[in-house]
């Protein structure tokens, strides 16, 4: 499902126009990104949290020429999925 499918659903669900729901979603995005980026995260109990992760460095390999290079420790954005989004999947 992408972006425009997911409105479509929304919109269907909320009864709400689908400019509407396009703005919320996009609320929702946003506030998500500020908060990650703030490294408090979003937390929402049965679906999941959206948080930072620190990557520590390592050695990779160039897949071309196999020589080993280094990748530098950075911090990415990580999804967990809470108790009940897991048991959907079971």
């Amino acid at each position: 499902m992408n972006k425009a499918e997911l409105i479509d659903a929304m919109a269907k669900v909320t009864e709400a126009t689908k400019a509407d729901t396009e703005r919320h979603l996009d609320a929702f995005i946003e506030i998500v990104k500020k908060n990650i980026k703030k490294k408090q995260g979003v937390k929402l109990v049965g679906f999941g949290t959206f948080e930072v992760s620190n990557r520590k460095s390592r050695v990779g390999r160039n897949p071309q020429t196999g020589e080993e290079i280094q990748i530098p420790a950075r911090r990415v954005p990580v999804f967990r999925a809470g108790k009940e989004l897991k048991t959907v999947c079971l």
